[in-house]
């Protein structure tokens, strides 16, 4: 037998335990499952999700697998993969007696309610003021039956008429079709309830414009002009501003944050000669100016579902000023501002409201901001002496509103001759702001000197005209004083308000005849105030300007 001789017992053990080891490592082995790889990282959401849907397959293949170029898990293994054990996790039964409690979003912050912090006709400061669609709303309970008689005529009761605060903007004329056109209507200003509010806003899209807001509803007819701008429209918002927060605690009012033009494009606010830009960069060098374009942006962002709230707005309104009686009688909206002022502030350092030294304080802190601006030296000179300024804004230059060439020759030597005279601390400037920087105006309308305890005088003349808008420069002092030449007949009050507004005297001449107040003319422009041939007498003038000096410097 071949196999006795080749296979010993040992041999014949090890065969056995061989294949005993065997059979144990094939019965181990048909237990392991399949190994599965990604094809794609654990962060991937693809990979994930395909894995989810991998752990589906259904596969009984004999064939190996291989990765899929569409990220699905595939086994690397032949025999396909064990049924995964379900895992149950208990979920606790639902009591039927029991009301679910349901999800809702966060509530919508409640709209503040719409107050009045000061008001005078054409100048008002809201609290929570809302804009939708253009129109600006007053949020404000329904009005009680019981109301109707103590409401104002177009209004509510307890709000100022709708019509002393508002107009539709329109440029203005004194024809009785466009004094009309200019009443406002529900399009300009309108009262909604809180109930309406909520029905057509929805509440998480009411923006919130953040800041003190000037909102000037004028139309550029008026903005365009340096007068208007500086002296009136500003001038009157500073002055209601300043009188609204006047109060013991506070040295100066809060802060803008914006000023908006509805009426004007970027143009619409400029004057030709560009004063207007030159004070609002030199006065607010920070502040933010919208025009017309703006406001439509807000207007046309999201339609009448969508509202602007103001938290603290100055709406200003040239022709509701003029529906006012301080203003229609002196014909200038911010004396409508100044009165209030006047009124409830005038008592108050920081307003100022006096004559001489000390008065207009409420308007020092632009007027300071424009010089610095300007580069003027505000320091007091400690060792100069007593001085006399006299500025002549000529307009001879120009085309119209000027004095007749004699006149002006007579005028310049009158002046001239009365400096020699009086001799030292004494100056006559001639003002030709055609040949002047913005800055060198500025400086000439401002230089005053202040001895050691001693006074200062600033007396600036000239023909009716743009160029007296500078007098808002001077710092009043117990002799400043604006001398303004008239065509023989006419006046306005443009620069005779604002002087007096501002603590300062002002003439009005008619070539050898002056008048001042309470014995200023009334408003007139007859033939030949805007001429060529202002008549004025130069000595008469000179003595009208010695004999202030000598009263007021005693």
């Amino acid at each position: 037998m071949i196999l006795r001789h080749v296979l010993t017992r040992r041999d014949a053990l090890l065969m056995i335990l061989g294949a005993a080891v065997w059979h144990l490592w094939h019965i181990l082995d048909s237990a392991t499952p399949a190994l599965y790889l990604p094809t794609r990282f654990p962060f991937d959401a693809d990979a994930n999700a395909n894995a989810t849907h991998a752990n589906t397959n259904t596969n009984t293949s004999d064939a190996p697998h291989v990765h899929s170029c569409a990220g699905t898990i595939q086994p690397l293994l032949a025999d396909p993969p064990a049924p995964a054990r379900e895992v149950s996790i208990p979920i606790p039964a639902a009591d039927p007696d029991e009301t679910p409690t349901p999800i809702h979003p966060p509530p919508a912050p409640a709209l503040p309610h719409t107050s009045i912090i000061a008001h005078a006709p054409g100048w008002t400061i809201f609290r929570d003021l809302y804009m939708s669609n253009g129109t600006l709303y007053i949020l404000a309970e329904e009005e009680e039956e019981e109301e109707e008689e103590g409401k104002d005529a177009g209004g509510r009761a307890g709000w100022p008429a709708m019509r002393m605060m508002m107009s539709t903007g329109l440029p203005a004329s004194t024809t009785p079709e466009n004094i009309a056109a200019r009443e406002p209507t529900a399009r300009d200003m309108d009262f909604i309830t809180p109930r309406e509010a909520v029905e057509r806003w929805d509440a998480n899209r009411v923006r919130v414009i953040e800041g003190n807001t000037f909102l000037f509803n004028d139309p550029a007819q008026f903005l365009t002009h340096y007068y208007h701008f500086v002296a009136e429209l500003f001038f009157g918002a500073w002055a209601f501003w300043s009188g609204a927060w006047a109060r013991p605690a506070a040295p100066s009012p809060p802060g803008i944050a914006r000023v908006i033009f509805p009426h004007a494009d970027a143009r619409g606010w400029r004057d030709a000669p560009g004063f207007n830009a030159y004070f609002l960069r030199g006065a607010f060098p920070s502040l933010p100016v919208e025009v017309l374009d703006d406001w439509a942006d807000r207007v046309g962002a999201h339609g009448r579902e969508h509202a602007w709230r103001f938290p603290v707005v100055l709406v200003a309104d040239r022709s509701a000023a003029f529906r006012g009686k301080v203003c229609g009688r002196t014909q200038r909206t911010a004396a409508e501002a100044v009165e209030y002022m006047s009124a409830h502030a005038g008592a108050h350092e920081y307003v100022g409201t006096g004559a001489g030294a000390g008065a207009g304080e409420w308007w020092h802190p632009l007027r300071a901001a424009v010089w610095d601006y300007a580069g003027v030296d505000v320091d007091v000179d400690a060792g100069a002496e007593e001085k006399i300024v006299i500025t002549y804004v000529s307009r001879q230059r120009g085309g119209r509103r000027k004095l007749r060439e004699a006149d002006h020759a007579g005028l310049v030597e009158a002046l001239e001759g009365l400096v020699r005279r009086r001799g030292s601390g004494w100056e006559f400037v001639v003002m030709e702001a055609e040949r002047m920087s913005k800055d060198a105006q500025v400086a000439a309308a401002a230089r005053t000197t202040v001895g050691v305890g001693g006074w200062c005088v600033k007396i600036l003349l000239g023909v009716h005209g743009n160029g007296l808008t500078h007098l808002v420069f001077m710092k009043p002092t117990r002799a400043s004083a604006v001398v303004e030449i008239f065509y023989q007949g006419g006046f306005a009050y443009d620069y005779q308000w604002t002087a007096r507004a501002l603590g300062m005297d002002h003439y009005t001449v008619w070539n050898d005849t002056y008048m001042t107040h309470p014995n200023e003319p009334g408003v007139n422009y007859p033939e030949g105030f805007q001429g060529t041939e202002i008549a004025v007498d130069g000595a008469s003038v000179a003595r009208l300007v010695e004999a202030h000096v000598d009263k007021r410097a005693v």
